[in-house]
């Protein structure tokens, strides 16, 4: 697994993989083939097969702040849906995350739309694991507004049980940035507690682009 540092990293991952067919799995194993990309200390991640789960990526975070990225170009007019499962043991103690001293998250996956020649143009949609926002809240990221949060999920209450979700990307940046895009260029997953300075567990499994 390569380990690079902060986001203009995501941009020089993996070769990009073929965009065709009703349904895009990402392969999720092995571990060696995404690229750690680090902001401040690297949170832990490993392959893991629980019984009675899917194989999946356990990600612990101990203040630390890094993502698992893969390079992967996916045609949004044909597979719009962004499909995934996750799991965490806990959220964190009711963090501010509109502010850059909260912007901490238990888990998210996300996914870029680079800007080829303008790279002041890339944006990312962020889906996450609110631990003080409503379910359907959406902010700016505290650090870019070239970043938008979703929150998928919220509070504790379905902590310690996997959880299936499914956004449609394509709308999503229509809806949230105002841009008709056609494709996405680099997904990536995250745990990182750096800001608040403390603990989380996420696991996640089953990532796949979807026609509906």
């Amino acid at each position: 697994m390569r380990i690079q540092t902060g986001f203009p990293a995501l941009l020089t991952l993996l070769p990009a993989m073929a965009s065709a067919g009703q349904a895009i799995t990402v392969d999720m194993l092995p571990i060696e083939d995404w690229t750690e990309v680090s902001f401040k200390d690297n949170t832990t991640y490993q392959a893991v097969n629980e019984k009675g789960a899917p194989p999946s990526l356990k990600a612990i975070s101990q203040s630390s702040a890094s993502a698992l990225a893969k390079r992967i170009k996916v045609n949004l007019e044909k597979t719009p849906y962004l499909n995934w499962r996750w799991k965490i043991d806990q959220v964190l103690d009711k963090p501010d995350e509109q502010s850059k001293a909260g912007d901490d998250y238990p888990a998210r996956i996300y996914v870029v739309k680079e800007g080829g020649w303008a790279p002041w143009r890339t944006r990312s949609m962020n889906y996450v694991w609110s631990s003080s926002q409503p379910v359907s809240s959406v902010w700016a990221s505290a650090y870019t507004g070239q970043s938008m949060m979703v929150a998928i999920k919220s509070g504790d209450q379905q902590a310690g049980q996997w959880q299936m979700e499914k956004r449609n990307v394509r709308q999503d940046f229509k809806n949230f940035f105002g841009e008709e895009i056609n494709t996405i260029d680099v997904i990536a997953i995250m745990t990182d507690t750096d800001n608040t300075e403390s603990m989380a567990t996420a696991w996640y499994a089953d990532i796949f682009f979807s026609a509906e």
